[in-house]
């Protein structure tokens, strides 16, 4: 059996393991890359997958670096199964609709931009119909329960608590008579995050592929994370200002929502308008809350006992463009929850632009931001930032509240490797910039006697 990485090797997105067997070949995730102009660059070109010998695609969660390039598979002919557990399937739906449509709005302008040139005209790298065929491949599987996706390939998914529906992969392949177990870890949630179930650990495997992403540190105690965005809620609503919160809509606003609505009915903040400047994000809590039966117990019991609804009561929605642009000549103290999470698109750019020049104006930053998004350009204290094609004064004040992360810091990582170490694998780091997955390769070497891979894109491991 030999793997090749296509993407997340060496950076954080673009994931996509390329499996293949005597008998099979099979896709792990196939995700784009982000991160500014080169990114969408490398998300033009296929890699040399032969996608008419392709038995199947399992996709760990939805996020759109992991399940953003599927419908460049069936616009290339691909027809066999995309295998997914039920609320991935639905947030797949979810997301890759929405990214069809942004890449349609993104090319217009650039169009109307090509056209006063001279230039000919692009075309998005899938449509919305292309994301329709890819839907009709999605096949449903359980928690827990083995599943043959291909001749001599079976793989077991178990919860990775990262997003709703996220999974770690069990894959099992029978290879010349001699079975083979590889352990995709997939995005890991950190322990104790709010709704989901922590990511359960696997006992054995010749092989895991394991994420990294925050592998060169532990984040904040989610206790004075909460605590820290609580004051700076409370200064912006005693400065009458706006507070931004660039928040992916699958995961990352659910877990706001479920804070605030904690901190409202504690009385820890003052209740103030609040608005959901997202349309996905709407839908996206819509499934969560379809899909309680993944909810952690603290979680399921507030759902159950109508806690959750009464304190956030006065979260305002904004559907349609014309209600976020209305959003414009409100004056604060109030929050606007909008995507995206790395404010590389969507609605939040239109927020930043209006805002980020006014001191008054706080942006709270609650994920990681690829290298080259905006989002990072703030993070790292950019004075001046481009938006739409305009420079904008950076005056606003920007605060990091890392503990928030949906991805396992460096001590969570290690805590569920643990349990796998035991039976001495082959360990690939991936999902990191070397900054995050070194320091991890360190502490594995030095504690488990493991020399872990670091690969590039491209790299093939055999087993």
């Amino acid at each position: 059996m030999k793997i090749t990485l296509f993407g997340a090797a060496g950076d954080v997105t673009g994931s996509a393991y390329y499996v293949e067997t005597d008998s099979a070949k099979v896709l792990v995730d196939f995700g784009v890359f982000q991160g500014g102009r080169q990114a969408e660059i490398r998300n033009l070109k296929l890699p040399p997958v032969n996608i008419n010998q392709l038995d199947g695609v399992i996709l760990t969660h939805a996020h759109l670096d992991h399940c953003g390039r599927l419908p460049l598979l069936v616009k290339n002919g691909y027809l066999n199964p995309v295998f997914a557990t039920p609320a991935t399937v639905e947030m797949s739906a979810l997301i890759l609709h929405d990214s069809a449509k942004v890449k349609k709005l993104d090319m217009e302008r650039a169009n109307r931009k090509r056209s006063r040139a001279g230039q000919s005209h692009i075309e998005p790298i899938y449509s919305s119909e292309d994301v329709d065929h890819v839907l009709k491949l999605f096949k449903p599987i359980p928690y827990n329960v083995p599943v043959t996706v291909a001749p001599g390939i079976s793989i077991r998914a178990v919860e990775a608590g990262h997003i709703l529906g996220s999974a770690s992969i069990e894959l099992t392949a029978v290879e010349k008579r001699k079975k083979k177990v590889v352990i995709f870890s997939g995005d890991l949630g950190p322990l104790g995050m709010a709704i989901l179930k922590d990511p359960a650990p696997l006992p054995y495997a010749d092989l895991v592929f394991l994420e990294s992403t925050y592998g060169d540190r532990d984040h904040r105690s989610l206790k004075d994370t909460l605590l820290e965005g609580e004051t700076v809620i409370r200064q912006a609503v005693k400065d009458k200002g706006k507070i931004l919160i660039p928040s992916f809509a699958v995961g990352r606003t659910q877990q706001l929502l479920y804070y605030l609505a904690a901190a409202f009915h504690r009385g820890d903040v003052p209740k103030f308008p609040v608005f959901l400047d997202s349309p996905m994000a709407i839908e996206a809590t819509n499934i969560y809350m379809k899909h309680m039966e993944l909810y952690d117990e603290e979680a399921l019991e507030l759902a159950k006992s109508g806690e959750l609804k009464t304190d956030l009561s006065h979260v305002n929605i904004s559907t349609t463009p014309e209600e976020s642009k209305a959003l414009n000549d409100i004056e604060g103290p109030c929050m606007i929850i909008a995507g995206s999470g790395m404010c590389n698109a969507g609605r939040i750019l239109h927020h930043l632009r209006h805002n980020l020049w006014m001191p008054e104006t706080s942006v709270i930053i609650v994920g990681y931001q690829a290298e080259g998004t905006l989002g990072r350009q703030l993070v790292d204290g950019a004075k001046t930032v481009r938006i739409f094609g305009e420079t904008i004064s950076v005056k606003a004040q920007v605060h990091l509240l890392g503990g928030l992360s949906a991805h396992a810091g460096q001590s969570d990582l290690l805590r569920w490797f643990d349990v796998v170490a035991g039976s001495k694998p082959r360990i690939v780091l991936s999902h990191g910039e070397d900054k995050g997955r070194k320091p991890l390769s360190d502490i594995i070497s030095s504690r488990y006697g493991l020399t872990p891979i670091l690969p590039k894109y491209g790299d093939v491991i055999e087993i």
